[in-house]
């Protein structure tokens, strides 16, 4: 596999991404929000996500740009992120399926909000970290260059690592026991092995 064919599997990540997510954004605009973890940290997060996800790469994509951390790039491993590509938009996917209308890009609880434990979600707390941790691993594969390629795993990451506990936190207050219990036999981003 060819540096642009990578490239173009990366880009028809994002589109995918997109495709998606548009359906679910349009629907759940017309929930009402009843709590909402929304601010300055919550913006900066998602922001140095998108970064790291979308904008440096995409401008890489587009220009080449940084040239300096150019790499060497090998067939094998752009193989294999395209199936973590393909990996990462199926879970895409079904987490948001499997929410529905309780779908939110930022941390809010919405009116008649349900605990979602069936689908994806009857294995994985956070299957939508899951599948954001697959797109950071394929981007990194797929993009031979040190900056762009692994820019996804560093915005995610501090995306994930500032957020995940406030998320559950909340979780745990608007739904207690059944969250407590649920979170017990569930695992955060991978299947548990209990």
């Amino acid at each position: 596999m060819t540096p642009t064919i990578s490239k173009i599997i990366f880009v028809a990540l994002a589109i995918g991404w997109y495709l998606i997510r548009y359906k679910y954004a349009r629907r759940s605009r017309r929930e009402k929000v009843v709590s909402s973890a929304r601010g300055p940290l919550e913006t900066a997060l998602l922001l140095i996500s998108l970064s790291g996800l979308g904008l440096v790469p995409l401008v890489y994509v587009a220009t080449g740009i940084p040239h300096f951390a150019a790499r060497s790039s090998y067939p094998s491993l752009s193989w294999l992120g395209s199936l973590f590509a393909i990996a990462a938009l199926g879970v895409f996917h079904l987490t948001h399926r499997a929410l529905g209308r309780n779908w939110s890009i930022s941390l809010d609880v919405r009116e008649n909000h349900e605990l979602v434990t069936e689908g994806i979600y009857r294995r994985v707390r956070h299957p939508m970290y899951s599948a954001f941790w697959l797109w950071a691993i394929a981007q990194a594969l797929l993009l031979p260059n040190w900056v762009a390629g692994f820019a996804g795993l560093v915005g995610f990451g501090i995306l994930y690592f500032g957020r995940v506990a406030k998320e559950e936190r909340m979780m745990l207050e608007t739904f207690g026991d059944s969250y407590r219990v649920y979170t017990e036999r569930t695992g955060r981003i991978f299947p548990s092995i209990r």
